[in-house]
């Protein structure tokens, strides 16, 4: 359990004991290691599902399209149970639904298949939310360390998911059900970990998104966030597909997608490192966003070297998760502001991600091809270009300044 000191009458963020400090970090990111392995490792198993199931490309996308679109969904909810419960409450019930909604998963039948992601994705996108919150309140001085922490934490989830799924799926007999139903053991040992944070109950609480619907930096962040979700989520739901299409084995295309997962990985942990150094993050972003076009490019145009092709792809949304948390953390002024703008990112971001998946799906149905049908990432590649130059500039979102001078503030 953190140990603070009151809160000041001016507002001001309570500083945290050293101890309390590290307990609640190596809490965070042991949260934030549960908010991807249960999405991500349906995508190895998602030939299996269909043969097994009957499934179109299209349904089989639901899959890995629901649990993002309840991200979406349930990121509005998040911040009022914030508000009433506490961010430290909010997240040990996500966990439990987390739980739930795994094992939901786990019983025979389509209802409970569908049902049990979209509970996952609604227990997920509530952490989403309100962890940007507890790190600008409690870690508002290592913001770019605390970042880039929690984000490589929440690619290397990912990277041990895909990477470990297939060979998981071989050793328990090619029972895809109970491969990924598996990950609720992770859930349950960390919802055991967090119960000392649960006495907490932290008296600045995170509000609702209405105030900043008419703010442009609010909104840049969030077609920041919507495009390198839609980024991430379609291509690490269909590149196995892709590849098993261009002769690779499962486990082959499984690998490929976990190396390209590790490269996120390090880049959600140095890119926020180097950017938060910097009052402006518009030129790495920039740099960041064009390497994943490239990667794209590459992979479509050519069949030599895929991996790096992959890597480059991999490293656009793996840096640009941690990019977008740290805008949030940055452009905001207290930690209300930022589960204000994370609400609101995560909410429209996710919801318009969530199609990503489906589009590609149903694309490569009407068309029989995968290159044509991966090639509409370039849209969402081109907007998170566009919408850099306002969210990662060197200003603040003020809740009491017009929308036209919301580029000058701060």
């Amino acid at each position: 359990m953190t140990v603070t000191e009151p809160s000041t009458a001016s507002g001001r963020t309570r500083r945290a004991r050293p101890i309390g400090t590290v307990l609640t970090a190596v809490g965070v990111m042991l949260v934030a290691a549960n908010l991807r392995p249960v999405v991500v490792s349906v995508a190895p198993l998602i030939d299996e599902i269909r043969a097994d199931t009957g499934f179109s490309s299209t349904t089989a996308g639901l899959l890995t399209t629901l649990p993002v679109l309840f991200f979406g969904l349930s990121a509005p909810v998040a911040p009022r149970l914030a508000a009433r419960f506490g961010i430290e409450r909010t997240i040990f019930g996500a966990l439990l639904l987390l739980i739930v909604g795994t094992l939901m998963r786990l019983v025979p039948g389509t209802a409970l298949l569908f049902a049990g992601s979209a509970v996952v994705g609604a227990a997920i996108g509530m952490c989403n939310v309100v962890l940007p919150a507890l790190i600008k309140r409690d870690f508002a001085h290592r913001s770019g360390l605390m970042t880039g922490l929690y984000s490589m934490t929440l690619s290397g989830g990912a990277a041990v998911a895909a990477g470990v799924t297939v060979p998981l799926d071989n050793a328990l007999g090619n029972n895809w059900r109970l491969t990924i139903a598996a990950w609720v053991i992770l859930a349950v040992v960390t919802a055991v970990i967090w119960t000392p944070q649960i006495t907490r109950r932290s008296e600045e609480t995170v509000a609702a998104t209405g105030t900043l619907r008419r703010n442009t930096i609010a909104w840049a962040i969030t077609v920041f966030m919507g495009a390198q979700s839609l980024v991430f989520y379609t291509f690490t739901a269909w590149l196995p597909a892709y590849l098993t299409n261009d002769g690779y084995s499962a486990a082959a295309a499984g690998t490929i997608l976990a190396v390209g997962q590790v490269v996120a990985l390090l880049a959600s942990l140095i890119v926020p490192i180097i950017a938060g150094r910097f009052a402006d993050q518009r030129v790495i972003t920039l740099i960041v966003v064009a390497l994943c076009g490239i990667g794209l490019a590459g992979l479509l145009l050519t069949d030599h070297v895929t991996v790096l092709w992959t890597i480059l792809v991999m490293f656009g949304p793996g840096a640009s998760i941690s990019l977008a948390l740290l805008f949030m953390v940055l452009r905001s002024s207290s930690a209300e502001q930022t589960g204000q703008v994370s609400g609101m990112a995560q909410s429209v971001g996710y919801i318009l991600a969530a199609f990503g998946p489906i589009v590609v799906g149903a694309l490569h149905d009407s068309t029989g091809s995968w290159n044509i049908a991966m090639s509409v990432l370039a849209i969402p590649i081109l907007a998170q270009a566009a919408s850099t130059l306002i969210a990662a500039r060197d200003v603040k979102m003020d809740r009491k300044q017009p929308v036209a001078n919301a580029g000058s503030a701060g």
